[in-house]
Formats: structure tokens, C-alpha cells, sequence
């Protein structure tokens, strides 16, 4: 069964701090954002970010991309009633760019480039986590995707938690504060996991 930890208006899987995760982009080629059955979720506001900064990332962006997003917009609405980023011909993210071979974001490029303050849609930045909303709380999963094998297997190697690789985009979701909690929680089942 899996260890829940409560923080805030959060419940976090325990797994997010103990497993390992280091993402090698060398060998998993940015599959994530080629894969999958739509697009990248999106957070509330960011629907209206992406039309607001599309004119400042669409010289990053590929034409295959630039079409898609200017047939189905900057976001769509998918089978599942969530707002998410449009996909090139119902495959890779409109917004992906490839560089000798990996893919990579064209948002988080441009925003590297100065061209936005935007770095990318959270979700995107907080994977391998994954939010679910429910009325009261959020849920705060790890989620195991075959296709990270090789980021498991870099995270044991560099001993990098999913929480580690994540604290950036986490710190840019909730805050620095709650950040200061989880990990004072994950001491706390670490400490009763040894005196066990």
C-alpha cells in the first residue's frame, strides 16, 4: 500500500521521496513529449498564457508545430474534458522541437533564450510527478512510465530522488515553504522506517 503524506491542501505519495529519478534525455530521446494519448495538462492561467506569449515563441517553434497551433489553437480540449497543449497529427507536442534527434520543449527554449518569462507548462516541469485535483485536496503522484526506465535507472545510480529532481518545479507550484515541509515529513518516515 502506498504511503500518503499529508501538507497543506496535499496528499503526497511517500514514493516521491524515496524512489529514484534522474531524467537522461541522452537515451529516452524526450520521448514524453512525443508519446502519449494528448497533449500536456494544462494549470489554470496557462491557457491564457500560451495565446499571450504564442508571438514571442513561435519563431522556436517548428512548422509542423506552428500549423497544428494554428489550426487547433494554443491549447484544445481533450477526450477527457482537460485543457491541454494541441498535438502534431495526433502525435508529438505542438510546441516540441527535435534537436539532433531529442525533443525538446520550444516554450522552455524560448524562454531560455529571454524571449518569455514563461518556462514551460508545470505539469511538463513536474514530471515525473503528477497532480490530480479532487473538490478538497490534490494528490501529488509519482508516475511510472516505461519509457523513464532509463531515468530510474540514473537516479539509483546518482542517488537522485523524484523529489530532487522535481524540488524546482515544486518550489514554482507551491512554494518554498511547502517544499520545507515535505522534506521535514520525508525525514520523519525515513527516521520510522529505520528504527523499524
Amino acid at each position: 500500500m502506498n504511503t500518503m503524506i499529508e501538507i497543506d491542501n496535499t496528499v503526497v505519495s511517500l514514493d516521491v521521496i524515496e524512489k529514484k529519478f534522474s531524467c537522461d534525455i541522452s537515451r529516452c530521446k524526450g520521448y514524453c513529449c512525443v508519446h502519449g494519448a494528448s497533449g500536456a495538462p494544462l494549470e489554470d492561467g496557462e491557457e491564457e498564457i500560451l495565446k499571450r506569449i504564442y508571438p514571442e515563441i513561435k519563431p522556436f517553434l517548428r512548422e509542423e508545430g506552428i500549423q497544428a497551433i494554428d489550426e487547433q489553437g494554443t491549447s484544445v480540449i481533450d477526450t477527457d474534458g482537460e485543457i491541454v497543449t494541441p498535438l502534431v497529427d495526433g502525435e508529438e507536442c505542438a510546441y516540441a522541437i527535435f534537436e539532433k534527434g531529442i525533443a525538446r520543449c520550444g516554450i522552455e527554449r524560448a524562454y531560455e533564450q529571454g524571449a518569455t518569462d514563461f518556462n514551460k507548462p508545470i505539469s511538463c516541469h513536474l514530471y515525473p510527478i503528477r497532480i490530480k485535483k479532487y473538490h478538497n485536496f490534490e494528490a501529488v503522484n509519482y508516475d511510472i512510465w516505461h519509457i523513464c526506465d532509463s531515468a530510474r535507472d540514473r537516479g539509483r545510480k546518482m542517488h537522485v530522488t523524484v523529489y530532487d529532481f522535481t524540488k524546482v518545479a515544486l518550489i514554482r507550484k507551491y512554494g518554498k515553504e511547502y517544499c520545507a515541509k515535505l522534506e521535514m515529513a520525508g525525514r520523519e518516515f525515513s527516521q520510522k522506517d529505520n528504527s523499524i
